[in-house]
Order: C-alpha cells, then sequence, then structure tokens
C-alpha cells in the first residue's frame, strides 16, 4: 500500500513538472520590454452652458437672464474630462505610439514613464480610420520596443500584453491568438489580430508581444456586451501602424488609394451563378460613374480576383489592399466576367473624406399605370415608370411587388428593384422572363437589385420542379 502511494506521488510531481515545462515563461520579456510601455493620459476641457447656482435653467432669451447673470453666483463654463489609456516607445528620442481615439479631442496629454518621470506629449498625427496616433515627448536615450512582423504569427501561439487597465500601471496579461486578419463592422482598413489576452479600458493602445519579445500589434478593441473584458480582444497589426506612422511623420496626413466601386462577398451560390468554381475575390455590385474603376471599364458583376498581383480572397481583402496602395499608380487587376478571367488597368485614385462614395437614390413610390406580371421566380413585379426612372437614373428595372416560391425563400425584398441578372440589363418583366427561361432547374442566379440607396446582388436558386 505505501509503495502505491509513494508511486502516486512521484507521478503526480513528474506530471506537475512536465506542464510546468511546457507554460511558457514571461518574466524575462516583461523585465526587457515593460519599461518601454507608458502610460497616456488625457485632459479635455468641456465648454457646458452656463449655469446659475439655486436657479432654474433660463434661455438666455428669458427677460431675467441678464438679472440673474448679474447679480447671482455662477459656475464656470468649462469642465475638465480625464481618460487613460496606454502606449509605447518607438525610438529612443521620443516617439510613442498609441490608439487615436485614446488621445481624441485632447487638450493635454501626459505620458508617465515606468520610472516615474512624466513629459507633456504632443500629437504628431492621428488616423482615425486604423486608430492609430504617434507622440512625441521631449526625451532622449529612452528604452524602445522591438518590432516584429504580424504575418508570421500563428494562431494558437502565446502573446503577452502590457498596458494601464483602469489605471494599474504597466499589468502584463498573456494569452493565445485566435485568428488573424479579422474584419470588424466599420473597419474596413484593419485586418484585426484577435486574441483572448485580458483587454480593459486603460490597455487601449499598449503593445502586443509574441515570444520573442517583439511587438505585433496594438492593442485596440475588444467586444462586449458588459464594458468589460468577455475574451475577444483586437490589435492592430504593427506594420499597418508603421505604414500609417511613416505617413505621419513625413506629411502628418495619410493618403489612401480609391478605386470608386462598391463589392460584397462571394457566397456558395452567386459562386455557382457567376460560373466560378470556388467562393471567392470580390463581387462589384456598383460603380462609381466617372471614378477610377468605370475609367477602366469595370462593370458591375465583375469579381476582383487579383489587385496589383495580390489575391483578393475575401472581399474584405480588397479595401486594404487598395487603401494601401498609393494614389496616381497604375495597377493591374484581374477580374471574372461571363465565365473567363480579363486583365484591366487601373488608376488608383485617392479617398478625400470620411463619407467614400456617395450613393444616389431616390423615392420609388408605386408604379402607376404599370401592370404587374409573375416571374418565374415567383417573384411579382412591374416595370418602373418614366418618373422613377429619372430618380434613380437607370433605363430600366422592375420593382418587386410581391414573392412567392424561390424568391419568398431568398433574401429578395418587396420594394427592390432588379436591375439585372448576372450581368445581363433588364428593361422589360418580359425581357426578364426571356432570361430566367434559358436559366435550367435547380440552378442559382444573381439579381442585381438597388435597396436605399445602394446595390446588392442576392443569389435565387430556381426551383427544380
Amino acid at each position: 500500500m505505501l509503495r502505491k502511494l509513494f508511486f502516486f506521488a512521484l507521478f503526480g510531481l513528474f506530471a506537475q513538472s512536465v506542464v510546468a515545462s511546457n507554460l511558457p515563461d514571461f518574466t524575462e520579456l516583461v523585465e526587457k520590454q515593460g519599461a518601454a510601455v507608458v502610460n497616456v493620459s488625457t485632459t479635455q476641457l468641456i465648454h457646458t452652458p452656463q449655469m446659475l447656482q439655486g436657479m432654474p435653467n433660463l434661455p438666455e432669451d428669458d427677460p431675467f437672464y441678464d438679472f440673474f447673470r448679474r447679480f447671482a453666483p455662477q459656475t464656470p463654463r468649462e469642465q475638465e474630462s480625464q481618460s487613460l489609456g496606454s502606449g509605447f516607445i518607438i525610438s529612443s528620442d521620443g516617439y510613442i505610439l498609441t490608439n487615436a481615439h485614446v488621445v481624441d479631442h485632447a487638450d493635454k496629454i501626459t505620458v508617465r514613464l515606468t520610472d516615474k518621470r512624466e513629459f507633456k506629449a504632443k500629437v504628431i498625427g492621428a488616423d482615425k480610420r486604423t486608430d492609430v496616433a504617434l507622440l512625441k515627448i521631449e526625451a532622449n536615450g529612452l528604452p524602445k520596443v522591438a518590432l516584429g512582423n504580424p504575418e508570421q504569427i500563428k494562431v494558437g501561439e502565446w502573446v503577452l500584453a502590457i498596458g494601464s487597465p483602469f489605471g494599474f500601471d504597466n499589468s502584463v496579461t498573456a494569452g493565445i491568438v485566435s485568428a488573424k486578419g479579422r474584419s470588424l463592422p466599420q473597419e474596413n482598413f484593419v485586418p484585426f489580430i484577435q486574441t483572448d489576452v485580458a483587454i480593459n479600458p486603460g490597455n487601449s493602445g499598449g503593445p502586443l508581444f509574441n515570444m520573442k519579445g517583439e511587438v505585433i500589434g496594438i492593442n485596440s478593441q475588444i467586444y462586449s456586451r458588459s464594458g468589460g473584458y468577455m475574451g475577444l480582444s483586437f490589435s492592430i497589426p504593427i506594420d499597418v501602424a508603421m505604414d500609417v506612422v511613416t505617413q505621419l511623420r513625413s506629411t502628418g496626413k495619410v493618403t489612401r488609394g480609391r478605386i470608386g466601386v462598391t463589392i460584397q462577398e462571394v457566397t456558395r451560390e452567386l459562386a455557382e451563378s457567376f460560373g466560378l468554381s470556388k467562393a471567392g475575390g470580390a463581387l462589384i455590385s456598383g460603380v462609381e460613374k466617372g471614378g477610377p474603376a468605370d475609367k477602366a471599364g469595370v462593370r458591375p458583376s465583375d469579381v476582383i480576383l487579383k489587385f496589383d498581383g495580390k489575391v483578393v480572397t475575401s472581399s474584405a481583402d480588397l479595401p486594404r489592399i487598395v487603401a494601401a496602395t498609393k494614389p496616381g499608380t497604375k495597377v493591374s487587376v484581374q477580374l471574372w466576367r461571363k465565365g473567363s478571367t480579363l486583365d484591366v488597368s487601373v488608376v488608383v485614385g485617392e479617398i478625400k473624406d470620411e463619407g467614400g462614395v456617395a450613393q444616389r437614390g431616390g423615392s420609388r413610390g408605386s408604379a402607376e399605370g404599370s401592370s404587374e406580371s409573375e416571374t418565374r421566380l415567383g417573384v411579382v413585379v412591374s416595370e418602373l415608370n418614366d418618373q422613377q426612372k429619372a430618380e434613380l437614373q437607370v433605363e430600366g428595372g422592375l420593382i418587386v411587388e410581391d414573392l412567392k416560391g424561390a424568391a419568398a425563400r431568398s433574401q429578395l425584398q418587396r420594394g427592390d428593384v432588379i436591375l439585372a441578372v448576372g450581368n445581363i440589363e433588364i428593361r422589360s418583366a418580359e425581357q426578364f422572363n426571356e432570361v430566367l427561361k434559358k436559366v435550367p432547374r435547380g440552378r442559382n442566379i444573381a439579381l442585381l437589385v438597388r435597396r436605399s440607396e445602394g446595390t446588392v446582388y442576392v443569389p435565387i436558386k430556381l426551383d427544380e420542379k
């Protein structure tokens, strides 16, 4: 019995030593790199309407307002709002990286080092699209981080974050890479690194390290339903950030390319309808009139497979690749059109403002005076009248009045305007039916529809019976 107990105790110690030997040791990394991570605190002066102590709010045009303004005690019009974030030193002469949202609208920025020294920081430039800001403090001989290559990281490898969550300086948290190249809503230009590293308010702008002690990202966002950490953290790849830094240091602003198209993901159903062997690329659902793509001959229903030699695996890849291209550059674009590939040359334009490509829209109303007809798809349509064509700036199209059969099971909606089947423009209900007759049963087709102020392709599978 004693022999068995001794054996199990020995086995337990062995198992613990094996587990311990497989776990990473972050101590050396933190000792070497921790000094280059800083606390970034900001102060913002908020201008509020003047309030009178002990008196109800009075509008400035009230007859008694001027009286109380002169004789009643008053509160100041300015109030201070403070916030905290993190950052890290990228050069020994005082250049610091952080998030743009950390210093947005700040009137005063203070950087505190691990040795408790504090410096007033100046914003060299900030880019809201990537959420990157470059700061400068007047100091020399500072510790700086080493930069790594985010493309070399692998999903599942260990990573570490250092920052100031809730103001607790140089807090260290660790986890693994959960995914790469992650797209987030309204964030078209950043292929985020997703991790399960604990990130909380105050961590924003801090570095994400690999096990070599190299910075591979800037901790930027979390996904949360409570406002706190829930296991989903997102970091800006450091190569994306450094490209922004290069432009901010040289010109103080960031320029990005554009080609003037609206795109959507190529689903399996859409791939089949356009004759693609697999789902991939970026499907063009709209082309800006007179824009770079329009001048190059790009059309709705084209699928962009490559841009400047870079493969477009999904639609999310295209905005990043185009944005990273210098405006004025002439690039080759590989398209999929009518069952074969086609190469065109596009001269990349420049994004001027946050609004992007302006879309035209108009009220659809009802198709007065036009007859309704049910098509093979089970969709009841009516032709556009002259006024509706003028409002939508189209030469033809059909308004969806009702949905039945295959159409009722699709994403098509009442009020949609059908503009094309694949790359065939639709001018009348009769033509629409003629096109549908040529499509084999059980096959997916793609309808280009105008919805609200945009256009989108909707896949529908024809009933087999």
